[in-house]
């Protein structure tokens, strides 16, 4: 269930998309497809919602998003290059205009000391290009980070849409 603070962020980037005639995607690991599901909460949000992909293991990463296998391995799925070769990739196989990405470590276990529980890496692409890309660190249980993901992500979108309209 969203609170008031997702719906009225959601409800910008409705209306914003709209007016631009643009849609969007996400691409989403350690939110498990929390993003897509908050946005298509909206009644009529296929006017602007295209789809969702939930690319949680690193195969899928690979097959879904085309993120080089190699580079999941050199600096593993939770870092700024997979976000980014993630909302690229959607963009690349989808019918959209922006991309929002997410990978990171929701927890309780998975963290290490390079990268603790609670890391999380997000993209936000637009048109082909990425318009953003940062790590975030929230505290919390599974449920907290996955939930603060999906406001940061949100936030981001918004933000960067309404930016792009003035």
């Amino acid at each position: 269930m969203l609170f008031p603070e997702e719906h009225e962020l959601i409800d910008r980037i409705a209306v914003a998309l709209i007016q631009r005639k643009e849609r969007m995607g996400t691409a989403e690991s350690c939110t498990g497809g929390l993003i897509a599901a908050a946005c298509t909460e909206l009644p009529g949000s296929s006017q602007w919602f295209e789809r969702g992909v939930v690319a949680y293991s690193n195969q899928a990463k690979n097959e879904l998003l085309g993120v080089p296998a190699p580079l999941l391995e050199l600096h593993g799925a939770v870092s700024g290059e997979v976000a980014q070769h993630m909302a690229r990739g959607l963009m690349a196989h989808a019918p959209i205009d922006w991309a929002l990405a997410v990978t990171g470590i929701a927890g309780p276990a998975g963290g290490s000391d390079a990268k603790p529980v609670g890391t999380v890496w997000l993209a936000l692409a637009h048109d082909g290009k990425i318009v953003r890309a940062w790590q975030e660190f929230f505290a919390g249980d599974r449920h907290d980070v996955r939930i603060a993901t999906l406001r940061a992500g949100l936030m981001a979108l918004c933000e960067a849409l309404e930016d792009k309209a003035s």
